[in-house]
């Protein structure tokens, strides 16, 4: 396709892709005047270093498939940022002086690996996170001048969650109980040596999760935030790890809750979500009481309490762009150029299912009426959920006639833990109730068209797609899956290392050990059956999941001369590149042109 450069002729879709977006800049602790920030400016997601002293923002990182993931040091000295080859996600940390200069390596000595997590001391220790095929999960201290220390390993998954403010205490997130979805925590010193243990994965009929949210910013204060599900629901706690006193904070706020520190550790900053929006509130630990920090209504992705006491947070609606907001005042961050074009809002429907109401959010082009070509854009994780947040793609197919319906099935996560942890055993076959629970209702009501539905999603979103072409085939007029999982089994034996515990989890064992479930819940089972016209885009460096499993689905496919293309790109689990995804969804919006006959001139 030719891309306009002229932006009077340029349709909306595409510049909501290619408007300059930024993400909420990230403030280093003890300079926070030194913020990092990611952009699209160039037409690649790269991390930029913004001065806010004296206003100058600079390009940090350039390189092809682009960089997302990096850090400041508490000094704001140095910006840590993840290096990988071509997307695959497999590399080590590099470092860069703020005011610019030359790349070195950050943590010398620990090999390439998946990162597992990274925390920074003020005198410069640094504790690694890494994840292998071969040494499962490791964690590394590495201090300047020394050689680095291992001190802990385990074949399951864990991660480092947090380094304490006085630079002592480890906080760190594992799995060695076997479940994935539900981690423990571990305190540790500097030398690995075992401070406290908080599992709420024992002595219960249910396993429950923790996480780590941050240690208290103040030497010698060894409280922990800490986000449990002990009443069903992602909740903060505080956890005095040298006395071993939990604290429930008790929240009266339905749907789950996070929180952080503010910088002088009176109170802490709550983002609570509930039924795909999300607010913010601030927590008085003195007196426990709660007050709302106003924001507009819709989602809040991302929210930072500064020195100064404002809060900074981003936001937008399905209707609205994103911005970088302050409760001082105004927007923080507006990167210059285009500004991405609205969309229309979203509608709420609730559904009744076989696992209970299933929440689904609509749109629709500005007053059409039914029964219109409808896509089911089916959202990844499969622990996520679809929110009242701006969102590119789906706009894309709204401009171009289509309804919009996005489903929050059973695994999403936002509606409990309940809810979030149904997929077990009958992993696929589950969500795909709900959203076939979804579609009968959007018939039903005149809203969809039954002869012009689509199915689409990418990563698990994507594996739905296959697994419900081939599972629903009347259902589906066609399927668009971007970097699915089509063969289940050799999924498994190429993804990465975390990932083979996640399915370990969700199937109840590895192929070998259950090959029943991995059939049951494999796309590649049911291939023989889709009869839809099929459109799969792969990034060929996907470590998640993996091209040679794509491939072997597809090569069933051609086998039996069944309507289907392939697009293979030079990236890993998606592209950074604006023009490249841009490039995607204008093919996947041609295809379904071509083969439901719909409007397909957008504007």
């Amino acid at each position: 396709m030719t891309e306009p450069t002229d932006t009077q002729t340029m349709p909306d879709w595409e510049k909501r892709f290619r408007a300059p977006r930024v993400s909420l800049p990230d403030w280093a602790l003890d300079a926070p005047s030194r913020s990092l920030f990611v952009s699209n400016a160039t037409g690649t997601y790269e991390l930029y270093a913004w001065d806010r002293d004296s206003g100058e923002q600079r390009q940090v990182t350039d390189r092809p498939n682009g960089t997302t993931e990096g850090t400041l040091s508490p000094d704001g000295e140095w910006i840590w940022w993840f290096s990988d080859t071509d997307g695959d996600e497999f590399g080590v940390w590099m470092r860069q002086p703020f005011g610019g200069g030359d790349d070195e390596p950050a943590a010398p000595g620990p090999a390439a690996s998946y990162p597992a997590g990274l925390a920074i001391g003020r005198d410069g220790t640094a504790v690694v996170g890494r994840s292998t095929d071969e040494d499962g999960s490791t964690i590394h201290v590495v201090r300047p001048g020394r050689p680095p220390l291992e001190i802990y390993r385990h074949r399951e998954s864990a991660g480092v969650g947090d380094l304490s403010h006085d630079g002592t205490l480890i906080a760190v997130e594992h799995t060695e109980h076997g479940d994935a979805m539900h981690a423990a925590l571990r305190v540790v010193r500097l030398d690995g040596s075992v401070v406290a243990e908080l599992d709420d994965t024992k002595g219960g009929t249910e396993e429950l999760g923790l996480s780590v949210l941050g240690f208290a910013p103040a030497d010698g204060d060894n409280r922990l935030l800490v986000a449990h599900q002990r009443r069903g629901r992602w909740e903060p706690m505080l956890w005095d790890v040298s006395s071993g006193t939990e604290t429930e904070l008790g929240l009266d706020l339905p749907g789950d809750v996070s929180a952080e520190w503010y910088p002088d550790g009176s109170g802490l900053l709550i983002v609570h979500s509930f039924e795909a929006r999300s607010e913010l509130w601030r927590y008085e630990i003195g007196t426990g009481e709660l007050s709302r920090v106003p924001t507009p209504a819709g989602s809040v992705s991302g929210a930072t309490a500064r020195p100064d006491g404002s809060v900074e947070y981003l936001w937008s609606s399905a209707a609205q762009p994103p911005a970088v907001r302050s409760t001082a005042g105004g927007v923080v961050l507006d990167p210059p150029g285009m500004k991405a074009p609205e969309s229309v809002p979203v509608e709420d429907v609730w559904v009744d299912g076989p696992g209970g109401r299933i929440h689904a959010l609509v749109q629709r082009p500005a007053g059409a009426r039914g029964p219109l070509p409808t896509v089911f854009d089916i959202h990844g994780g499969p622990a996520w959920h679809d929110s009242d947040a701006f969102a590119a793609a789906p706009a894309a197919w709204v401009d171009h006639g289509y309804a919009v319906v996005r489903v929050n099935y059973r695994g999403s996560t936002g509606y409990g833990r309940e809810w979030t942890d149904a997929l077990k055993h009958r992993v696929g076959l589950i969500e795909l109730e709900d959203i076939a629970a979804v579609r009968e209702w959007a018939v039903a009501s005149g809203l969809a068209d039954p002869s012009r539905l689509v199915l689409t999603g990418g990563s698990w979103g994507g594996y739905l797609t296959l697994l419900g072409l081939g599972t629903q085939p009347d259902a589906w007029a066609l399927g668009l899956a971007a970097v699915p999982v089509a063969d289940y089994v050799t999924a498994y034996h190429d993804e990465m290392e975390g990932l083979k515990a996640l399915d370990r989890t969700l199937l109840g064992g590895s192929p070998e050990e259950v090959p029943e479930r991995y059939e049951a819940s494999s796309p590649l089972t049911y291939v023989d059956a889709v009869r839809a016209p099929v459109y799969i885009s792969a990034g060929v460096n996907d470590p998640r999941c993996p091209i040679r499993q794509i491939d072997n689905y597809v090569d069933r496919l051609a086998a039996r001369g069944a309507v289907h293309e392939v697009y293979r790109y030079d990236a890993g689990h998606g592209s950074l590149v604006v023009e490249e995804r841009i490039k995607q969804v204008g093919m996947e919006l041609d295809f379904a042109a071509r083969h439901l006959g719909a409007r397909a001139e957008g504007r």
